[in-house]
């Protein structure tokens, strides 16, 4: 059986100890009830809950695939403690309560030394009332298609996705639809997939909506709710392909609706429509004149993709116009006329918006290189803090110290450091390398990724004052001990205007490892915390090389 660790059984045990009752259960909710997603896909299996039953209160709620194990239980548990959704302050319960025996079996292997009874009662009423409801809601909510648009809908999707279009043009290859029907008049389409990432078309309704959002994506770098903001900002219809496992059930799921089973069954590809508006934000639902534009749009693109696509690739995007008579949906027997056309002028517009923003971080000629040869490979790292009165000492006694370039305030409850430790000799030169640089400029946490395996890290890089950039650290990005501090190294980081530092120790074995003491920290390295954004290098992916 998984325990917890160490430090994460003294963490939880600080934690004030209140006199209350929790309940906590994990079910399998209905296929209709799915969270959505940014892609507009939707995200289904078991709803894991804990409640407050003294205060009546939720305190986490989370959705994970059903075959994860009884860990995910634990994880949501911790949430509750630490990191509440309801406004109550972090705390323990006294004693929880579950309707399931493997999972309190479970529970009181992981949770002992926390003074927590588990406890099992075969009925829960206030975790049953919540549930109930959630599946009210999913009973309620409208299918993401009119039931009359589904088998036309899953036969151009099908189309669509056998013309592939995203293997000939990346995003920025932009054609118009001119279709004057309803009240739309042109439809701005950019294909999404060339990097194998995620497959669909966007919609625009208009022009400027499509370069706002380009230009809000640039700024945006990798700031999280920067590009949260941008994506909900969008005015478009859009149409995904969701790569899916073959035990995901069918989105479509009427009885009649075998085109959608057959569709599943050829491609392990899920289609999702959906509408995003800067006031509606993303609704992962077409409504009737919404679903008659689309398809619409769908079929004029499908015919263009027959008769043109082969013209077309990334260096090729040629000016190309055809007009088709397309059926109307609500009414077959009648035609409307769409123009479909392709926009180099505005796909070499965008081109050099990228290129700019390029240049703005980089430079013209500047190819940033995260290098992996500075800090020694079994060296232990770790990000935490220094208490201010340590700080002082370690100024007046280190070896070596690089000063901040200016005071910083000192409000914080202690000084953000990362730390590095190795044995003497590697220490010793790690700390010459950093001196022959011209002395460390500033430290970040860059995303990346494995593409394989779609594990996401968040990337410790050290910044030299030569311009180079190493890294010195991996971390799962959300992995939940790595969450917490990477919450507070940024708090503290804000509350020092951006000042943090780098120790280097040494005592790589024997019982100071993982914690030097002060004469074994041989450097200190003042400097500033960097954003991935002011670094530039975008998300990172692992490159495997035979």
């Amino acid at each position: 059986m998984t325990a917890l660790n160490r430090s994460t059984r003294r963490r939880l045990q600080q934690l004030r100890q209140i006199p209350s009752v929790w309940e906590g259960d994990r079910r399998a909710l209905s296929p209709d009830f799915a969270v959505a997603t940014e892609s507009g896909g939707r995200m289904q299996g078991d709803c894991i809950l804990w409640v407050d039953g003294t205060e009546g209160l939720v305190r986490s709620m989370d959705m994970v695939p059903p075959d994860m194990g009884h860990e995910a239980v634990v994880r949501a548990l911790l949430q509750a403690m630490e990191y509440p959704h309801s406004p109550s302050p972090p705390s323990r319960p006294q004693k929880i309560v579950v309707r399931d025996r493997e999972i309190q079996f479970f529970l009181r292997g992981v949770l002992q030394e926390l003074d927590i009874v588990v406890d099992y009662a075969p009925e829960l009423p206030l975790i049953d009332e919540i549930f109930h409801g959630l599946q009210g809601i999913a009973r309620d909510r409208p299918p993401q298609l009119p039931p009359e648009f589904v088998k036309p809908m899953m036969g151009i999707t099908r189309d669509i996705w056998n013309d592939a279009p995203w293997e000939t043009l990346d995003e920025e290859k932009i054609i118009a639809v001119d279709l004057n029907y309803g009240d739309v008049g042109t439809l701005y389409v950019s294909v999404l997939g060339m990097l194998g990432m995620e497959y669909g078309l966007l919609m625009y309704r208009s022009l400027n909506s499509l370069k706002k959002f380009r230009q809000k994506v640039l700024a945006a770098g990798d700031a999280p709710e920067e590009l949260e903001e941008a994506f909900l900002d969008q005015d478009c219809l859009f149409v995904t392909f969701d790569q899916l496992n073959a035990d995901t059930d069918i989105p479509f799921d009427s009885e009649d609706d075998l085109d959608g089973e057959t569709f599943f069954a050829d491609t392990e590809v899920r289609p999702s429509f959906g509408n995003l508006h800067p006031l509606e934000g993303m609704r992962p639902v077409l409504y009737e004149e919404e679903a008659s534009v689309a398809l619409v749009a769908l079929r004029a693109l499908h015919r263009f993709f027959e008769q043109h696509l082969r013209r077309l690739d990334e260096e090729n995007f040629p000016e190309i116009n055809s007009r088709y008579r397309i059926a109307d949906p609500k009414e077959e027997s009648k035609k409307i006329s769409v123009k479909v056309m392709t926009l180099p002028t505005v796909a070499e517009e965008l081109a050099e918006m990228s290129a700019s923003e390029d240049g703005q971080e980089f430079g013209v000629d500047a190819t940033p290189i995260l290098r992996n040869d500075l800090v020694p490979g079994d060296a232990f790292y770790s990000l935490g803090a220094m208490s201010w009165d340590i700080l002082s000492v370690l100024r007046a006694t280190v070896k070596f110290r690089q000063e901040a370039d200016t005071d910083f305030p000192q409000d914080a409850d202690g000084f953000p450091v990362i730390l590095i430790q190795t044995s003497r000799p590697k220490a010793a030169a790690l700390i010459e390398e950093l001196k022959a640089a011209g002395g460390l400029k500033g430290i970040c946490f860059n995303p990346g990724e494995d593409p394989f395996s779609d594990d996401r890290y968040d990337l410790g890089v050290l910044q030299t004052n030569n311009g180079e950039l190493h890294l010195f650290g991996e971390f799962i990005e959300d992995d939940p001990i790595h969450v917490q501090a990477r919450k507070k190294w940024d708090q503290r980081c804000k509350k020092t205007k951006g000042y943090c530092g780098l120790v280097i120790a040494r005592g790589l074995k024997g019982a100071s490892k993982g914690n030097p003491q002060i004469s074994d920290m041989m450097a200190l390295f003042e400097a500033r915390s960097i954003s991935s954004k002011e670094l530039g290098l975008g998300s990172l992916q692992l490159m495997y090389f035979e």
